[in-house]
């Protein structure tokens, strides 16, 4: 069987640290979650919108259900449930954001 090796790299050298950024929502000292700044935009732009599509449906469902709302602890798990995918969607969007200035700035 074939060994599988981890890509991007887990040891980043400075080439791969500009192509690999971190996700804003994974707080740690090594990430393991990364976003490849050099993919084609619309996977930026995909990823980031199946994302906070997901929190927007998610928070419709929350908003109608007037039990949920009387419920402090699961209130602020749903939240933090959400914080996660919108934090994301927001990296993978200012990642696209600086793609798309930069043929504009030179």
């Amino acid at each position: 069987m074939k060994k599988l090796t981890p890509n991007p790299p887990t040891h980043l050298d400075d080439n791969a640290s500009r192509r690999y950024m971190a996700l804003t929502s994974n707080d740690c000292t090594i990430p393991s979650l990364l976003i490849d700044t050099e993919a084609p935009l619309d996977v930026l732009h995909e990823a980031a919108a199946h994302r906070i599509r997901a929190v927007a449906q998610l928070l419709e469902n929350i908003a109608g259900d007037d039990q949920l709302l009387g419920n402090p602890a699961l209130l602020q798990d749903f939240a933090q449930l959400c914080v996660i995918p919108l934090r994301d969607g927001c990296d993978l969007l200012d990642v696209l954001g600086r793609r798309l200035q930069a043929p504009l700035l030179g």
